[in-house]
């Protein structure tokens, strides 16, 4: 079955005044966007990645990332959150199907994912992905989360910090570790089991819909149909498809293209609120302007051409293609949201127009994990020196 990528992009679109509407509240109050969510599963875009044969609309990671980068034009946070629901479906789903397992592996695992893919598609269960620990900058690194087989499943404990979706999510889905092994474990925690709780406030700078606050697991049962992931097959994920990890990029892509849509309403003196007129015959605003489309442009042209094609097992080469697209969007996102303050001049700082709260969503696409700027220049700096 083909996806058409036009058409599941259309549904985002069709929400915009909606979603553009929100987002005030939800920085606002650092709030959730339960609103969005209810109406991404009555659009069925929950299941947006979930395969066609289990009853989901079939999206590649490729179509996911246009997408996503819709719902981030719209509301950054929202595209945040949505994205920590679909890695998981698309860890367990297209990742899946491209790795080496057993027969016996296999088998389990469809068996597992067509109920955990279930639970998406007809009970609308949203999942979150809460990886970070502060202890390493890696995605297989710095693991504390312990999880001890018991009869039926495991016990978990741990804390997973910045754990977006936090009193949202039905499922956090976590890396630990059995005491022992030295693979990885993917479990999906439930949000109502005994000895789970989020916990610390949550007032950050940008991005503040994506409640992403402490979770705390205190010996808390997993059941072993919960195992989301073969023992040490998110390992082999991590490690032979690593562009999963930029799927937080078209969260940023999309903010940028956002901040292109505020700034060109300002400029033609259309954007609601403003007080002054239009100012496109500026000759230092049309630069500014100039300069924003184009790092706009380098960015959608190297993420695009970085997932498009995306393979197993990539060369170092690959990932240097890889990490300079997701450097690039991450860093210019806070680049043109900084023009766009200064083109748009002193009512870009007041909170009744949305360059303000943009601005301050852009600038945390730098430190998000597991590869943050710092990460990705590291790996720039030394990549094809040491062959």
């Amino acid at each position: 079955m083909t996806v058409d990528r036009d058409e599941l992009v259309s549904r985002v679109r069709a929400l915009a005044p909606v979603l553009i509407e929100r987002a005030v509240r939800y920085d606002r109050e650092a709030s959730f966007p339960f609103e969005n969510f209810a109406d991404f599963r009555r659009l069925g875009l929950l299941a947006l990645c979930v395969p066609v044969r289990y009853g989901g609309l079939g999206a590649s990671y490729a179509d996911y990332v246009r997408v996503s980068e819709e719902v981030g034009r719209y509301c950054g946070a929202t595209a945040l959150t949505f994205n920590m629901h679909n890695a998981t479906m698309l860890w367990c789903g297209e990742v899946a199907d491209a790795l080496t397992m057993s027969a016996d592996e296999r088998e389990r695992h469809e068996h597992v994912r067509a109920e955990m893919f279930r639970g998406v598609v007809d009970d609308g269960y949203i999942h979150s992905q809460p990886f970070s620990e502060g202890l390493a900058p890696g995605a297989t690194a710095g693991v504390a989360t312990r999880a001890l087989p018991v009869d039926g499943g495991w016990r978990v404990t741990g804390r997973k910090i910045f754990a977006s979706l936090s009193g949202a999510a039905n499922f956090y889905n976590v890396i630990c570790q059995v005491p022992g092994e030295d693979t990885i474990r993917f479990l999906g925690v439930p949000a109502d089991a005994t000895g789970v709780s989020c916990v610390d406030d949550w007032d950050p700078l940008g991005m503040r819909g994506t409640v992403s606050r402490t979770l705390l697991m205190d010996d808390a049962f997993v059941p072993a149909a919960n195992e989301w992931l073969p023992a040490g097959v998110y390992n082999q994920a991590a490690e032979r498809y690593p562009w999963l990890f930029l799927s937080l990029c078209p969260s940023y892509l999309g903010l940028t293209g956002g901040v292109l849509d505020v700034t060109r309403a300002y400029l033609r003196g259309e954007l609601p609120g403003q007080s002054a007129g239009a100012r496109r015959d500026n000759p230092m605003k049309q630069v500014g302007w100039g300069q924003m489309q184009l790092r706009h442009q380098q960015a959608r042209a190297l993420l695009y051409r970085a997932v498009d094609e995306a393979t197993l097992d990539p060369s170092e080469s690959d990932l240097v293609l890889g990490w300079s697209a997701a450097y690039t969007v991450m860093e210019h996102a806070a680049e043109v949201a900084s023009t766009a303050i200064r083109v748009c001049g002193g009512q870009a700082m007041l909170k009744h127009l949305p360059l303000e709260r943009m601005y301050r969503d852009a600038r945390l696409g730098s430190l998000m994990l597991p590869w943050s700027a710092e990460v990705y220049m590291e790996r720039l700096s030394k990549a094809r020196l040491y062959d």
